[in-house]
């Protein structure tokens, strides 16, 4: 994977050196920062990027072809998710990054958790994919049956550069839980929280990611898990806080076990990509990612794929503007007016 990572960079750079470009000999490479493998963005970032991308050489928007952009092979990378993919927008290491609409609105603004560093300004808006949800795991032969009970325990709140951390944070700091305080924190992603929980090395995991996420679905399965439910109380308090975040729920039958739904907290997954791309370039990334062909490939890649829907996609911009190549699009199809 290293050795790939390595060859795309370099085609990258070659062939976004000549805007436009796009030919049999020379393909136009468009990297996309998603998350961990055990987590929702990357398998959904893999789904988008076989929608957007169109080889040269092969069929283009013709029937029973791909709708992507011709000459164009997108790649999905996996990263720690939503503050690296932003920064990663930002220096022009990744075309475009998943991530999460608060993270973006506080990078774009230099507030928040970006608060005293220089805003990520270069990054701009192209639509909204799906609502994220607080997912806090426990073994289900766990005695921890509310957050409260989480004072002085272990817990994996995300890797470093993750919108999944900053979540975690936001929540255990409704119960008046700070890390190295009222806790040990973890900076572990989704599947290494959830094998240390298995081998009880951990008593808790959070994260914030849409569900069904491949690491909860397998701990759930091989161990056993319950979910912690976010109270009506301390639900108001985090969105006091961060107004982004909205009320959900973990339906029972999202993972295997589950005997009733969970209460939690939300918020949206939106894609991002870099103003310096081409307009005509983002238009069409825009119409490939809404199109007739990328649904069908949205709703049998992956359950979090059926919520991947057009009348969203305006949801979760905040204060980041519009790429004007996605603007266009939305106003064309009257779905901005």
């Amino acid at each position: 994977m290293t050795f790939r990572r390595s060859i795309l960079v370099a085609a990258t750079a070659a062939a976004f050196a000549l805007p436009g470009a796009a030919s049999a000999q020379a393909p136009q490479f468009f990297r996309i920062g998603t998350g961990s493998a055990g987590g929702t963005y990357y398998p959904i970032g893999g789904i988008i990027a076989n929608a957007l991308s169109c080889p040269p050489g092969a069929a283009c928007n013709t029937a029973g072809a791909t709708d992507g952009i011709p000459g164009m092979v997108a790649v999905a990378q996996a990263t720690q998710g939503s503050v690296q993919n932003v920064a990663m927008v930002q220096s022009g290491n990744a075309e475009a990054g998943f991530t999460q609409s608060d993270v973006s609105h506080w990078a774009f603004t230099a507030t928040g958790l970006f608060q005293g560093r220089p805003a990520q300004n270069r990054i701009r808006f192209v639509g909204h994919l799906f609502p994220e949800h607080i997912h806090a795991a426990v073994r289900r032969d766990s005695p921890i049956q509310s957050f409260s009970d989480l004072r002085g325990k272990r817990i994996a709140i995300g890797l470093q550069a993750s919108g999944a951390r900053i979540g975690s944070e936001l929540i255990l700091g409704a119960y008046g839980l700070v890390a190295g305080q009222g806790f040990t924190a973890e900076y572990l992603n989704q599947a290494q929280g959830t094998e240390r929980m298995q081998d009880r090395g951990l008593d808790a995991a959070i994260t914030v990611v849409g569900y069904p996420a491949a690491a909860f679905t397998e701990f759930c399965s091989r161990t056993g898990c319950r979910f912690l439910p976010v109270p009506e109380a301390e639900a108001a308090r985090v969105i006091e806080r961060a107004p982004f975040y909205g009320r959900g729920v973990i339906p029972r039958t999202a993972y295997e076990g589950l005997t009733e739904d969970v209460p939690t907290l939300t918020v949206g997954a939106v894609l991002v990509v870099r103003d310096s791309l081409p307009d005509d370039l983002v238009y069409n990334i825009t119409r490939a990612l809404w199109s007739d062909t990328t649904r069908g490939l949205l709703d049998r890649g992956h359950a979090k794929g059926r919520e991947i829907v057009r009348a969203n996609a305006l949801q979760g911009r905040g204060v980041v503007p519009f790429h004007p190549g996605a603007e266009r699009f939305y106003r064309e199809a009257g779905i901005l007016r």
